[in-house]
């Protein structure tokens, strides 16, 4: 009983902890009407987008609020005919620029090289810089308001997090867990107050920053051959000195970032290795997930079977424990909380696979995206 017990104390505190920073802590900007005076220059890297770039440049054709708006497209080396799609959507549109990409230099990973080519490409009028992701779909005023969002936050790098659309099984299993993890375990308050680099987090699919703040932190130079690019680059802005907010951004954007299980096992195993560092590391914590969001399902119903009516009672509050801080998260960020959070158990087995899975591509040098080695 008693190890029952500690378990869903361990689990309440979580649930505690996701309620505070969704209710209390996390930044949401609304989609309504506002102006930025300051040039805005987005910055959209492409890679092989052909078949989704479309939705996502007509949405930045339709931004509104920022009158000194510029759009930087980058064409990184697409065989698919992106360029011309892009050409087709923008037409004689003045703001937008396309820019050729050219090949990473050793040392470069793909993503990073095509963003500080973006950033180091773009004339010197704008005062912020807006990365935005091909799968992304702004809302008319998303730019401006995450533009006033960062100057009122005093921060020199915003990352507000789109809503992350999901169709398939395997996206509803998966696809949250990115925005209940750094809600469980992420003390936001504490994120944008201390200047410890360890204390960092942001999503590259919408990231906001002072242009300023951005170079003086070495932009995506200080993280060229890093594949968490966006946790890194807000790592790079703490050390030197700036500060960094994450915001609830799905009421500005909507991301679907993968189209097929495979992309999405793909996508998550090029990346995982990187988020947990060391195996022995990602080990301990896979095991710990395991322990307090898996294991309390199966306690009970063994509980039950051997005649222990409290252990199970017990058992089942922390599987419910868990799945209201899955809820919770869902809730907070414009995701679908049910009957998904009831599956929370298994979607901790899968990002334990998909932990495992990475560690095993990489260490045999498998690890690949859009056709280049990562790791």
């Amino acid at each position: 009983m008693i190890p029952a017990l500690v378990l869903a104390a361990a689990v309440a505190v979580l649930t505690a902890h996701t309620v505070v920073n969704a209710t209390a802590w996390l930044r949401r900007p609304d989609a309504g009407p506002v102006e930025v005076t300051e040039a805005v220059a987005v910055l959209l890297p492409l890679r092989d987008e052909a078949d989704r770039v479309t939705p996502c440049l007509r949405a930045l054709l339709a931004q509104r609020g920022v009158p000194e708006l510029r759009i930087v497209v980058l064409d990184d080396g697409s065989t698919d005919g992106t360029a011309d799609v892009v050409r087709a959507v923008a037409g004689d549109d003045p703001r937008v620029t396309l820019l050729t990409g050219v090949a990473p230099p050793p040392g470069w990973l793909g993503k990073p090289h095509a963003c500080w080519q973006l950033a180091t490409r773009t004339g010197p009028a704008p005062t912020v810089l807006a990365f935005v992701d091909a799968d992304v779909v702004l809302s008319p005023y998303a730019v401006a308001r995450a533009v006033t969002g960062l100057r009122a936050a005093g921060v020199a790098l915003l990352s507000p997090y789109p809503r992350i659309l999901v169709r398939t099984a395997a996206d509803r299993l998966v696809q949250p867990l990115l925005q209940w993890l750094w809600l469980t375990f992420l003390p936001l308050r504490a994120m944008e107050r201390s200047p410890r680099p360890s204390l960092a987090a942001a999503g590259g699919q919408f990231l906001v920053v002072d242009r300023a703040g951005y170079l003086r932190a070495g932009g995506h130079a200080a993280v060229a051959d890093r594949v968490l690019e966006d946790i890194e680059l807000a790592r790079a802005v703490k050390r030197s000195g700036g500060r960094i907010a994450l915001a609830d951004g799905s009421r500005l954007a909507a991301c679907r970032m993968y189209d097929s299980w495979p992309q999405l096992r793909d996508g998550y195993s090029k990346s995982l290795w990187a988020s947990f560092g060391h195996p022995a590391a990602a080990a301990v914590v896979v095991a710990l997930l395991l322990l307090l969001y898996t294991a309390p399902p199966l306690v009970a119903l063994g509980a039950l079977a051997a005649g222990a009516p409290v252990t199970a009672g017990l058992a089942l509050a922390a599987w419910l424990l868990g799945v209201a801080g899955r809820a919770v998260s869902a809730r907070a960020t414009g995701g679908r909380a049910w009957p998904d959070a009831l599956a929370h158990p298994v979607s901790v087995v899968v990002l334990g696979w998909l932990t495992f899975r990475s560690y095993h591509l990489r260490k045999r040098r498998r690890l690949t995206w859009r056709g280049r080695p990562v790791g």
